[in-house]
């Protein structure tokens, strides 16, 4: 993701000005966003360039505010809890529709209580290997597992994460069983399975890519429906063995329930012009990650089968939050 910070860094005029009139009732005052994420993750990177567009196109400070902790949960809450008048918005990632799956008490409910403005962005997962491991590609991990049940491991960011989940997903859909090895984080994942700890680890397109260009990790399959425009000779989970495998984490904005129409409408058209603006898409492209751009409607339907399908893998494998 440094070259998604360079241009945040670097670019003081990514995005032109508004397409859409001004309006005097919305907004006169700054916007606050809320990340649950730390600055520098590629949630707060996606946020801050949304940040800067908007504040181009509404001649408003537009303000990230960045609320780690708790799984997104903390953040989530903040915007859940704030007035419905389009001052307080949320970039975050797609781990707002794996919380509700795991079985946690949250202190709001991931439906009623926002308002879904966009999808922004999605981009997929990467299972890679160490070099020293025996494992060329995903048939050889099914073939594997099914060989010695429980006893191939994979390292992740931690138990359900997103990067957990996806294998869960792929346990669920082929009925191998794998070892899984958490840590605290991605980097230290990946940092096992180039080191030989683990012979798999699962983790962020746009995380790992840089260690399979460099030979530190064999890439096996991303989990996109279709190969990724920045790696094509990696092939997909689907064309690997495992039809129909597809799971691409994202990030969104929401508002709080009960945003008004007329802002959500204003707040979206300048969302999705930002970004498919030439320098904002270049950016994303560049770290392969797909512009999505979404209404409402979409956004709110992605989130309702988002919740439904990992209610089902959590269950089936177990898992459920620490």
């Amino acid at each position: 993701m440094k070259t998604l910070m360079l241009s945040v860094c670097c670019g003081a005029a990514l995005v032109t000005g508004s397409a859409l009139a001004a309006d005097p009732a919305y907004p006169t005052r700054p916007i606050r966003i809320i990340v649950p994420q730390s600055p520098g993750a590629s949630t707060d990177l996606t946020a801050r360039l949304m940040a800067q567009g908007l504040n181009e196109a509404f001649k408003q400070p537009v303000i990230v505010d960045n609320r780690p902790g708790s799984s997104g949960i903390a953040g989530a809450e903040m915007v859940a809890r704030s007035a419905p008048d389009g001052y307080t918005l949320m970039v975050i990632a797609s781990s707002f529709s794996i919380n509700p799956a795991l079985g946690r008490k949250l202190p709001y409910d991931s439906i009623r209580d926002f308002t879904t403005v966009s999808q922004l962005t999605k981009f997929p997962n990467m299972l890679a290997a160490s070099p020293s491991a025996p494992i060329k590609s995903l048939q050889d991990v099914i073939a594997q597992a099914k060989a010695k049940p429980g006893q191939l491991s994979y390292a992740s960011a931690g138990v359900a994460t997103g990067t957990h989940m996806t294998m869960a997903l792929l346990q669920y859909m082929t009925g191998i069983d794998l070892l899984h090895v958490p840590y605290k984080g991605g980097g230290p994942a990946m940092t096992a399975t180039m080191g030989g700890q683990t012979p798999l680890v699962i983790g962020t397109s746009v995380g790992v890519l840089p260690h399979v260009r460099s030979g530190k990790l064999r890439g096996i399959a991303i989990t996109s429906a279709r190969r990724s425009a920045v790696a094509p000779d990696i092939p997909t989970f689907a064309e690997s063995g495992v039809p129909g495998y597809e799971h691409e984490p994202w990030n969104g904005m929401f508002g709080p329930a009960r945003l008004s129409k007329p802002v959500l409408a204003k707040v979206n058209a300048e969302v999705v012009r930002v970004l498919h603006s030439p320098d904002v898409k270049k950016v994303f492209e560049r770290d392969g990650a797909d512009i999505v751009g979404s209404t409402p409607e979409q956004f709110s339907a992605v989130i309702k089968s988002e919740i439904a399908k990992w209610s089902k893998v959590a269950k089936a494998a177990g898992i459920k939050a620490e």
